[in-house]
């Protein structure tokens, strides 16, 4: 059964859930789902997917399968862009408070294991946060075959025409003025 999603987008109250059986689990759906992001990073659209908790025996384990695209720029052609990402989260999340006592637990066993608030709620922003940041590409292209920019006059390649006119060259570079990467004798 699929849930709506919370009222603050990515956190859940999953108190719940910690109450049922080991192997329990509840279903929601996310969508335009807005994630402030480190300066030079910005979405182009919003997170959307499906996410899943299934109660363990020690706490949640979070299974949330998300989609997003960033701004970014040709590095190529320098064109503004889309660069779609897929986002995979798998974490199990364990409680900081007894729920039955609210007396805290001791972290000290598992210092950097992701834990649940004090109020029993599931936190994914931090870590849609981190998976954006991750997926980031290091070189997008709008294309997979963009030509890049002319040397000459800095505009695309696949717009207008480049007939510019050839300079002097160095006399010892003259021979390569005619070479073409077509040419069955390079």
């Amino acid at each position: 059964m699929t849930h709506p999603a919370p009222e603050s987008a990515l956190t859940w109250n999953v108190a719940g859930l910690l109450a049922d059986e080991p192997g329990t689990s509840r279903e929601f759906d996310v969508a335009d789902v807005t994630v402030p992001l480190d300066a030079g990073l910005e979405l182009a659209r919003p997170v959307a997917g499906h996410v899943r908790f299934q109660r363990t025996n020690r706490g949640i384990l979070a299974d949330a399968r998300l989609t997003a695209a960033l701004k970014a720029e040709c590095s190529r052609c320098l064109r503004p862009m889309e660069a779609p990402v897929e986002l995979t989260i798998e974490e199990e999340f364990l409680p900081s408070l007894d729920l039955a006592s609210g007396a805290p637990l001791s972290t000290d066993a598992e210092p950097d294991v992701a834990r649940l608030t004090d109020h029993h709620e599931l936190e994914l922003e931090p870590l849609v946060r981190d998976e954006l940041v991750m997926a980031e590409p290091i070189a997008p292209l709008h294309d997979p075959d963009c030509r890049g920019l002319c040397v000459e006059c800095g505009l695309p390649l696949d717009e207008g025409t480049h007939d510019h006119p050839t300079d002097d060259i160095d006399p010892r570079l003259e021979a390569l003025r005619g070479f073409t990467p077509d040419d069955p004798a390079s």
